[in-house]
């Protein structure tokens, strides 16, 4: 979803900038994803790995991407682990 953007002045130690840089993150990328997280009303936690979290930061700090825009592709896969966990319990019961 294209959305308008506003240009705000925004000030962060040197260290952070280093990280952020070190990393190939894009800041307005990433404080845009952040504040979206802060501000939302509907919110999801999950743990991941470190390569997992790695992608995703690259992705949408770099790419305009938002959460919003990642939402269908985390319905696609939590509908694919119930039919995975479904299947398996019906394989469990097939052996009863």
């Amino acid at each position: 979803m294209k959305q308008s953007l506003k240009r705000v002045s925004l000030m962060i130690r040197e260290d952070q900038h280093k990280t952020l840089t070190d990393k190939g993150l894009n800041a307005s990328g990433l404080f845009r994803d952040l504040l979206d997280d802060y501000l939302s009303e509907y919110k999801i936690t999950i743990s991941v790995s470190q390569e997992t979290k790695d992608i995703y930061d690259t992705i949408i700090s770099n790419t305009a991407s938002s959460d919003e825009d990642l939402e269908k592709y985390l319905r696609d896969s939590l509908k694919s682990l119930l039919k995975e966990k479904i299947d398996y319990m019906m394989d469990i019961h097939k052996s009863l």
